[in-house]
């Protein structure tokens, strides 16, 4: 339970219906941890504090035991140490995919079945569904597809998917305001969080030299050339783990044209940038790739690529190489950017997911 409307909606849900349930919240960052990020417009971040008394106020509200978990050190090694590497190694992370995978569906499944729980339920807007034929679980988009968050569980594994309930998946997001009003909830009518929740104001770059200064972790030369794809230097910029593939504010380069980061190069020190012509691919590689709804294919397959949340999925044929799996668009696409995950689709089904190379 984060103390929002979907999970409280969900934990009224399961009690309507007479499931013996138990609230839990997990303790994720310390919020008063690097203290000169924070500020009064620091608030929409998920896990705060005020989150966790929402939780335990909708639990007493609804009868149900209600526990807080603590997960620090856990989340720590495997989503906020890996998103300030990732920057530092001139990739682009996604900290929500990173939690699903290693805290909410591996560390806090593990801990549910092991105070006996047969399985839990969240609030993601997802569907799960059982095919006899070929004996796997299958995830699949959600009725809304507005709220639809099957890109961020690009990593969820069989074992994982049988466990786990997802009561949202058919429902609408206004159908679950009116549930949350109709019981009664006392955060029915709150805001959903829009910020990552280490991260205030989102500004990642304020963050990252906040951690390495607390962690004693060198940061990459602070000045090195902005260049344009030919190599022509234009500018300086102020240390390329502050950029990120497609951004255009920022950079402090005139030009006759709009330029955006086309690339950030660790090894070289240097931040290229190109027009939003030189954005656009028709390729790109997916590492670490989890089959989900299917076994791996033997051969290439047609399916739909989203190469961000907000993306359309894209159609693409896909072939297995070297250990990747290689993605060839129909048309051209904007801004693929290495360190995004990668989820596949075939219409509602999703196939499965990786990162982007």
């Amino acid at each position: 339970m984060s103390g929002g409307v979907d999970s409280s909606a969900v934990a009224a849900l399961l009690k309507k219906e007479g499931q013996p349930i138990v609230g839990m919240t997990m303790q994720l960052w310390n919020q008063r941890r690097l203290p000169e990020l924070s500020s009064e417009a620091s608030s929409g971040r998920c896990c705060s504090i005020d989150d966790v008394y929402d939780a335990r106020y909708v639990s007493q509200f609804l009868g149900i035991p209600y526990y807080v978990v603590n997960f620090e050190d856990q989340f720590e090694q495997h989503v906020v140490r890996p998103f300030v590497d990732d920057y530092l190694n001139g990739r682009t992370p996604i900290p929500c995919t990173l939690c699903n995978n290693f805290i909410k569906f591996e560390t806090f499944l593990e801990m549910a079945s092991g105070i006996g729980a047969e399985k839990i339920a969240t609030g993601h807007y997802a569907r799960v569904s059982f095919d006899e034929p070929t004996g796997r679980y299958q995830l699949r988009r959600a009725v809304d597809q507005t709220k639809d968050q099957t890109y961020f569980l690009l990593g969820l594994t069989q074992p994982q998917l049988s466990k786990t309930l997802f009561p949202l998946g058919h429902m609408l997001k206004t159908e679950t305001r009116e549930l949350a009003r109709e019981a009664g909830l006392p955060v029915a009518e709150k805001q959903d969080s829009q910020e990552i929740c280490f991260v205030p104001n989102g500004d990642y770059a304020a963050f990252i030299a906040a951690y390495a200064a607390e962690q004693g972790i060198a940061l990459p030369e602070s000045g090195g050339d902005i260049v344009s794809q030919a190599g022509e230097v234009l500018g300086r910029h102020a240390g390329f783990h502050n950029y990120t593939v497609g951004q255009r504010r920022g950079l402090g380069v005139a030009a006759p044209e709009p330029l955006y980061v086309i690339a950030t190069e660790p090894a070289s020190n240097r931040v290229t940038v190109g027009s939003p012509a030189d954005l656009l691919t028709t390729r790109l590689a997916i590492r670490d790739m989890n089959w989900i709804s299917i076994a791996a294919p033997s051969e290439p397959i047609r399916a739909q690529v989203r190469i961000r949340n907000r993306h359309v999925p894209a159609p693409a044929t896909l072939s297995l190489k070297n250990g990747l799996v290689e993605v060839e668009f129909d048309q051209s696409q904007r801004a693929v950017t290495p360190g995004q995950g990668a989820a596949v689709y075939d219409g509602d089904l999703v196939l499965g997911g990786g990162w982007i190379a």
